[in-house]
């Protein structure tokens, strides 16, 4: 092989030689498509706080009292009517909805840290799939416990850890440090305690949180095994 033709093939994969994951955009497109529409989301959605951020809530609360939020009975009957006049975008688009730099900075880099490994390795129908499956879980738990006003990618990003750690034990093929899922475990219980307001770090989504990650290990464990090895 000429000098130039190694170095060409250098580039392309994104595994350094002596064995650190460093991708570049080319590498994992799909990741790059949802943080530039988050990020453009942000911007336009004014961080949440405009008409346009409601277009993009599990369910619109513009044609809803209140009140109908305040039991599971209402936000179901919310859901269903929303679902009824094919708003079925909404099951999906509260992934784009942040309310501060950041949460969808910190949400960014983890989605790109580990997101670009699954969608190199075991391919973008692989991680499209994981999104979609993530997306649906986590932020219908989210909905059905505290109603439409919640957003973000953390979801996601907790279903990506999940299959990444039970895909590691089923063949080791991805590159994160173990303390990373014990740390996003321990910060997903203390979510669910007064700490975070305590501290002024507002509600955190805690069932999004959950039912990402549930979603994360159950498509690691009902998936083929499949993906590139490292060279």
């Amino acid at each position: 092989m000429r000098r130039g033709e190694q170095v060409d093939n250098e580039r392309s994969y994104p595994i350094t030689p002596d064995g650190r994951w460093q991708p570049a955009p080319r590498h994992a497109p799909f990741v790059i498509a949802t943080i530039v529409i988050a990020v453009v989301m942000v911007w336009f959605t004014g961080m949440g706080q405009n008409a346009l951020a409601a277009n993009l809530m599990f369910v619109d609360p513009r044609p809803f009292s209140w009140e109908v939020f305040s039991s599971l009975a209402g936000r179901l009957e919310a859901l269903s009517a929303s679902l009824a006049s094919g708003q079925v975008w909404r099951l999906i688009t509260p992934d784009f909805l942040h309310f501060s730099w950041t949460h969808i900075i910190f949400n960014s880099v983890m989605l790109w840290f580990l997101g670009s490994q699954i969608e190199w390795i075991d391919g973008r129908a692989r991680l499209a799939v994981l999104f979609l499956v993530a997306s649906l879980l986590s932020n219908g738990l989210q909905y059905l416990v505290s109603g439409p006003l919640f957003g973000g990618l953390s979801g996601v990003v907790y279903g990506i850890l999940g299959y990444c750690w039970m895909s590691q034990r089923r063949r080791p093929r991805f590159q994160f440090p173990p303390a990373l899922v014990t740390f996003a475990l321990v910060w997903m219980v203390i979510g669910f305690t007064p700490l975070p307001e305590m501290l002024g770090l507002g509600r955190m989504a805690n069932e999004a949180h959950l039912g990402g990650f549930v979603a994360g290990l159950l498509v690691a464990a009902l998936s083929p095994l499949r993906g590139k090895r490292w060279r």
